[in-house]
């Protein structure tokens, strides 16, 4: 009795630094996931803030010239305004030269002082009015080339506010074709992930033969798990080496398929019914489903499956295929699913 109780002791103490040793790295594996994940998330987001601020910066640059050309149509406005008063004080300007000149022409020839005087006078308001004639059309020509240089920056700037258009429809068309290009890539990603689960899981039920406690549920190939296990236990019986070694096989096949470039996982999910467990070595169906799910882990990783390519996960017994409250049901809840998935 004393040696029974012994070796049960003994059995206990293997147990718990293994499971432990589990735990430890299902947690390193998820934070390297994690960070992973993290990583991309920030890259991404700092790569779309480089284009927000271009675009931003593109649409200030467009304000400012809309504002500019806006300026310098009202300054052509207010010349031409000024152009057509001074127009019409130079035909003001001509007729009263033609009124003195008229004068001029049709006063009597009188040679007295009085008359003299009267014609210096007219000549001399007809000599004004030529001057002021002469200065008006020189600042009209002086606005007619203010006129056309105004007209040459509105050109430029038209042409600049067009090719900050353009630029801007360029950047948008750039954003969106890139925006395409990362959705096809990631779309053909998918399928080509897709082809080889397939694949993979055709080979598998191949390889297992037409067993009824193993079959295909969705993307998930599932095992009972009586196949592996006993009940409430987490130690993998021997007559399971031969599918577990076939599937180490197949695994291995898929590593030199699949290429280098496309990151992916098989997932290894424990389940278990909803019987609760309490037990030294399982206190909850949890740590039950997830030492299972890390024991057929560790079995391939011995048969030269890459640690890379697996992920052990536990769902306990909170993800049933079948909600019934029977032996059957739970039979089938029971089980162990592999999920090839990206990384």
């Amino acid at each position: 009795m004393a040696l029974g109780r012994f070796r049960g002791r003994d059995r206990q103490i293997d147990y718990w630094p293994g499971f432990v040793d589990a735990l430890s790295t299902l947690l390193l594996v998820f934070v390297f996931l994690l960070t992973v994940f993290v990583l991309a998330q920030f890259y991404l987001t700092q790569e779309m803030s480089g284009k927000d601020t271009a675009m931003q910066r593109l649409q200030a640059q467009i304000r400012q010239l809309t504002e500019l050309l806006a300026l310098e149509r009202s300054n052509n406005d207010d010349s031409e305004s000024e152009v057509g008063k001074l127009r019409s004080s130079l035909v003001m300007l001509e007729q009263e030269r033609d009124k003195l000149q008229s004068q001029l022409g049709s006063a009597p020839a009188d040679t007295s002082a009085e008359a003299q005087q009267r014609n210096a006078d007219l000549a001399r308001q007809l000599g004004d009015q030529k001057d002021a004639a002469a200065q008006a059309l020189t600042q009209i020509d002086l606005l007619n080339q203010q006129i056309a240089a105004l007209r040459r920056q509105m050109a430029a700037l038209e042409e600049a506010l067009q090719a900050s258009e353009q630029k801007d429809k360029d950047s948008q068309a750039k954003l969106a074709d890139m925006g395409r290009r990362l959705n096809l890539a990631l779309a053909q990603r998918v399928q080509e992930l897709t082809r080889f689960r397939s694949e993979f899981f055709g080979r598998l039920r191949q390889i297992l033969g037409d067993r009824p406690d193993i079959r295909v549920v969705g993307d998930r190939f599932v095992f009972q798990s009586e196949i592996f296990f006993d009940r409430g236990a987490a130690s993998l019986r021997p007559e399971s080496d031969p599918a577990l070694d076939k599937l180490a096989e197949a695994i291995k096949a898929l590593e030199t398929e699949i290429p280098s470039d496309l990151s992916w996982v098989l997932r290894v999910d424990g389940h278990t019914d909803n019987r609760p467990i309490q037990t030294p070595q399982f206190p909850s169906n949890w740590e039950l489903s997830a030492a299972r799910a890390i024991a057929v882990v560790q079995y391939l990783i011995s048969k030269g499956v890459n640690p890379v390519h697996l992920v052990a996960a536990g769902f306990g017994e909170y993800q049933p295929l079948d909600t019934a409250d029977t032996e059957e049901a739970r039979a089938r809840n029971r089980r162990i699913e592999l999920k090839l998935t990206e990384r």
